[in-house]
């Protein structure tokens, strides 16, 4: 199972995602004999949400669980607020913002998930009732790269019955998570239809087969699409991407339609494409030679030739709205700003006062656009400016690195920002990419 989301390297050290439950119990005790007879070693990571009461208790229980066995063990906390609403998907994007940063920090390559067969079967029939294509139907990638870890899922053609009778032979127990059981979310309800489906000979094999069988055809999809980008699109280090209509528009559909949704997703910095009903109105626009006005889809702005882009290609720039809230310069700090760039603070801090990064914004160019010299910035189109990343601090605009601008003059490119990368958390390369 573990060469089938290859490779690793010698000794090689992996992050697992242990919530206490039966799968994740068994991923980690398997995960660890595989580790050690490589030389190698596994971290266990837990996440406490605090959104429930006893969910603390749980964590520590793991932890006790684990050092008897001698796995390292961490648990990750959520010390801020708490959603009302959309709880199980605000919990997922904490949970593996808390843990691929861990692992980045500690230096392990790989983050190991526990899924299972019917997890890839509830995902099945979810994107199935949402409508999805191949993409969406593929469910979940045995392996998705991400800036700071891949994610495997060695499980996926492993049932959930055979996880815990791992268990049971080994003599170690699990805590069984209520809120699998909660009707309000959307996967108790998957998971109520699997069991249905087996009643009646769809076995969540067979789910998961059919799943596995289009994520085979997604792959080659892929490839063709990476291909289609690489004659139709150039990305800006500033975050920004031109495309080549006449070259979108002459490739087949199917690749130019998730080529199109793969460039939102970089620029504009999200973690999902926009949903395909829109997807599908904007491409037709391009490819049907009926875009004129510029539209904005997926926190992008989409603009045609001859309104503010270069030559007679498409300008794709991040949207004014929806930006982020400032993030403090904490000196020595890593962060992904704005889901695109990778920003790197300096270790020692530049000035008294306490800088934040946040979008330049029209008042910030406003403020510093008479101190930049034409050459600074010719290559960053108007359009692109406002949602550049700006260091200021009590004073205004300290730095803002792509236009080469540092108030009071020295070092053009910093001030207390030591390295910023086009990193988006999507990457161009399509791996992990799901159109819902």
């Amino acid at each position: 199972m573990m060469a089938a989301v290859a490779p690793f390297e010698a000794s090689p050290r992996l992050a697992v995602a242990v919530s206490g439950g039966g799968d994740s119990m068994a991923l980690c005790l398997l995960a660890d004999a595989w580790a050690r007879a490589r030389g190698g070693s596994v971290s266990a990571l837990t996440v406490d949400h605090g959104l429930r009461p006893e969910s603390s208790k749980e964590a520590a229980q793991v932890g006790r669980w684990l050092a008897q066995r001698r796995i390292e063990h961490h648990i990750l906390s959520w010390p801020g607020a708490k959603p009302a609403t959309g709880v199980q998907a605000w919990a997922r994007g904490v949970r593996y913002g808390l843990m691929t940063s861990w692992a980045a920090e500690a230096g392990a390559l790989h983050l190991l998930l526990a899924h299972n067969m019917e997890d890839q079967a509830e995902t099945f029939l979810m994107r199935l009732a949402h409508g999805s294509g191949v993409d969406g139907l593929s469910s979940m990638s045995a392996v998705v790269e991400t800036p700071s870890a891949r994610l495997a899922r060695p499980l996926l053609g492993v049932s959930g019955e055979r996880l815990r009778n791992t268990l049971r032979e080994q003599g170690q127990d699990w805590i069984e998570d209520a809120s699998n059981r909660n009707p309000r979310f959307a996967r108790t309800e998957a998971r109520a239809a699997v069991k249905r489906l087996a009643g009646k000979g769809i076995a969540p094999e067979r789910l998961a087969a059919a799943a596995r069988r289009l994520g085979q055809a997604r792959l080659i999809m892929e490839a063709a699409v990476s291909a289609l980008l690489a004659r139709c699109c150039a990305f800006h280090p500033a975050g920004h991407a031109y495309l080549d209509a006449a070259i979108l528009t002459s490739a087949p559909a199917p690749a130019s339609f998730r080529a199109l949704a793969r460039v939102l997703m970089c620029v504009g910095g999200g973690a999902y494409p926009p949903r395909r009903e829109k997807m599908a109105r904007l491409h037709d626009q391009i490819t049907g030679g009926a875009f004129e006005g510029a539209r904005t889809l997926g926190g992008c702005r989409i603009i045609p030739p001859g309104k503010g882009t270069e030559n007679t290609r498409i300008l794709v720039c991040r949207e004014g709205r929806g930006m982020p809230e400032p993030v403090a310069a904490v000196p020595g700090a890593r962060v992904l700003w704005d889901g695109r760039f990778a920003v790197e603070f300096n270790a020692t801090q530049a000035s008294d006062d306490q800088a934040s990064l946040s979008c330049l914004g029209r008042n910030g160019w406003d403020e510093i656009a008479s101190e930049l010299e034409k050459t600074r910035f010719c290559a960053i189109p108007p359009a692109a400016r406002a949602s550049l990343p700006a260091l200021r601090d009590g004073k205004g605009v300290v730095a803002v690195p792509h236009l080469k601008y540092r108030r009071d003059g020295g070092n053009p490119s910093t001030a207390n920002i030591k390295r910023i990368t086009f990193h988006p958390q999507n990457s161009a390369s399509g791996a992990g990419f799901v159109l819902v």
